[in-house]
């Protein structure tokens, strides 16, 4: 009875997992158009599922083995269940080979239940729970009706009622697995997540590549959206992501605006985006909710929309947009490879371009980008005080040049004054030739992008190229990571091409090249804080540390550091929109720097120096790289006339 019921089952749950993915399909498909090689991707989805998404997985251990072992022998047994009882191919190599399969799934799901027995808070609950449990069923049941075919058990071993149990577990499995890949449930991750990899909107991140820099608004397009105000202006690929969302929680853990309180929770603002999909509210969702000031959490079930009705104050508040630092911490530990923070800025684009609704501070930071070139509304005029006694070549002067140093808006504060002093040192004392832009530079663009602003960076940013078009230079230096990052990775889309390198970078090569003559640092214990956008946006890890160890400096390292540093609060504008939370990011990075019983914090990014310096004291002294390296430098002895010789006294008689 069961060998009948089987092909029936299985093809009628191939039948209507089919009819599920092309309603998903049409559901993506309201998104706007993108362009991806689609007959390229899907060849490519393979080794970007088995390596690029491996390399993220493999960070945990345990998880990266428990889903090797239960999504490979699923996909495994799944293929030689159709042929096997689908099709009816009774062969006992087949058969040894299902049941090896099975018995592959059925390991890795023990470890799913077992993590499941007691999971973290960051973990979904509700439907996920009985996910182990499906995939037990699916396993035992699937081994059980596989032994005759192997030849192990007769064919009619243990007779109908065993039929029938086999088939309830034949049917659950096959139900939440096949049909539930499609339809909904904890399984339409994979389904979606094997698409997303292979039409990712970032196809540049696989392969050991990087793909930061914000995707550009075509405004001189009158039919081109500013921003995204409602779930369909997504892109369709966008859309695909966040479907590929497997809710395992670990952007909520490592986001420092969710630990800080404030009404940000990544995991959940993309299930608001999938909601939105297909319209409905969040009643369902199991995870954690949006903070809220009274530690209780905004209320699950309130928020509700569909792919037709505006996003803010529908699915969700303005304030969990403007709580983001875009720091891609959440990127950075997605095991799905989703892009959180291109979702947060497109929403923020509609609410500042359309809808003039930059919070606090923001739109007045925004009109002095456009009065005064840069954010804090200072007479363009005082950009080079800070140099008045140093005798700076301009640019303007010079023509040509090897170095351009990149000031930046560090210019107007006194306490970044310090820095780039120190690094004008540097420079003098490797004898590099190098020149500065003086009162032609404008700001990056850098803080009008992450407000959403892209009509004020683009004007800002194809001004500073048609500046610098005038010059000739081999490469921009710059003690700023948010001017690195913007002039490396976003003026390009403007044909601004440049070789652009953090002051940490070009100070290690320096080194290297033995044209620093360095003493060993005098100071107490140090720790460095590595900048977001140096970091994660750029991978640059290993300079700082280098330039740190040629001053005897051995890092005390915080916990999080490198790829998963805890950012300072000071990026995507955090500062200036000011989303109240609980506490404050900076404060929480003191106290990882506290943990370390450091004297001294190496930093390479003036919005990290001036967010941990304005933590109170007691703490440990913030100094940047450039100050360091400065303050260890042995300064040449010139060589002078030989003074006279002193008469000797006349002899007494």
């Amino acid at each position: 009875m069961l060998n009948t019921l089987l092909p029936i089952l299985l093809f009628a749950a191939l039948g209507l997992a089919v009819l599920g993915a092309l309603r998903r399909v049409s559901l993506w498909r309201q998104g706007r158009p993108s362009k991806v090689d689609l007959i390229g991707g899907l060849l490519a989805m393979p080794r970007r599922y088995m390596v690029d998404l491996h390399h993220v997985v493999a960070r945990d251990k345990y998880m990266a083995n428990t889903h090797v072992a239960t999504a490979g022998g699923f996909v495994l047994a799944a293929v030689l269940a159709i042929l096997v009882h689908g099709f009816g191919l009774h062969n006992r190599i087949l058969g040894y080979a299902l049941l090896f399969a099975s018995v592959l799934m059925f390991v890795g799901a023990l470890f799913v239940y077992a993590r499941r027995r007691n999971p973290p808070a960051r973990l979904s609950k509700g439907p996920w729970m009985r996910l182990p449990k499906s995939l037990l069923a699916f396993s035992v049941s699937f081994f059980l009706v596989t032994l005759p075919v192997a030849g192990i058990l007769p064919a009619n071993f243990g007779g109908w009622v065993m039929a029938v149990i086999l088939g309830v577990g034949v049917l659950w499995g096959v139900s939440e697995l096949f049909f539930g890949m499609t339809w909904g449930g904890p399984m339409k991750h994979a389904f979606a997540g094997a698409l997303h990899l292979a039409w990712h909107r970032r196809a540049e991140r696989f392969g050991g590549g990087r793909s930061t820099g914000l995707k550009p608004l075509d405004l001189e397009d009158p039919q081109a959206l500013l921003g995204v105000e409602k779930p369909k202006d997504f892109t369709w690929n966008q859309l695909l992501g966040f479907d590929a969302c497997v809710q395992c929680g670990k952007c909520e853990a490592a986001c420092p605006a969710f630990a800080a309180g404030q009404p940000l929770n990544p995991k959940k603002l993309i299930q608001d985006m999938v909601v939105g999909l297909a319209g409905g509210t969040d009643a369902n969702f199991a995870g954690s909710p949006y903070p809220s000031l009274d530690g209780s959490g905004k209320p699950i079930g309130e928020h509700g929309g569909n792919p037709h009705q505006p996003i803010v104050n529908g699915l969700v508040d303005a304030e969990t947009l403007w709580s983001c630092t875009t720091c891609r911490a959440c990127v950075e530990e997605c095991p799905m490879m989703i892009e959180h923070v291109d979702a947060i800025v497109d929403m923020r684009r509609h609410l500042t371009l359309e809808k003039g609704a930059t919070p606090n501070k923001g739109a007045e930071v925004l009109d002095n980008l456009i009065a005064t070139d840069n954010p804090g509304g200072f007479a363009p005029g005082g950009r080079m005080n800070w140099a008045a006694d140093l005798n700076l070549n301009l640019l303007s002067d010079k023509k040509t040049t090897d170095v351009l140093f990149w000031v930046g808006d560090g210019a107007f504060d006194m306490r970044n004054q310090r820095t780039l002093r120190a690094f004008v040192k540097v420079l003098k004392a490797a004898k590099v030739d190098f020149a500065v832009l003086g009162l032609e530079e404008r700001d990056s663009g850098d803080v009008a992008r992450r407000l959403g602003d892209e009509a004020t960076f683009q004007l800002l940013a194809r001004r500073n190229i048609q500046t610098l078009a005038k010059y000739s230079f081999k490469r921009i230096v710059t003690c700023d990571p948010h001017s690195f990052h913007v002039l490396k990775n976003e003026y390009g889309a403007f044909d601004g091409n440049y070789v652009v390198q953090h002051h940490s970078t070009y100070m290690a090569e320096l080194i290297e090249s033995g044209k620093l003559s360095l003493g060993q640092h005098k100071g107490g214990t140090v720790t460095y804080h590595d900048p977001c956008y140096l970091g994660r946006y750029n991978g640059e890890y290993q300079a700082p540390r280098d330039v740190l160890n040629a001053l005897g400096i051995e890092v005390k390292e915080m916990q999080r550091s490198g790829f998963r540093s805890r950012c300072c609060g000071g990026g995507g504008g955090a500062p200036i929109t000011d989303i109240p939370g609980k506490q404050r990011i900076p404060d929480m990075r003191m106290e990882d720097i506290r943990e370390t019983k450091a004297e001294l914090v190496a930093v390479g990014c003036p919005q990290c120096t001036a967010m941990l310096e304005g933590v109170v004291e007691p703490r440990p002294l913030i100094k940047d790289i450039a100050e360091l390296v400065a303050d260890a430098l042995i300064e040449e002895v010139v060589a002078s006339q030989p003074a006279p010789a002193k008469r000797k006294p006349a002899e007494v008689h």
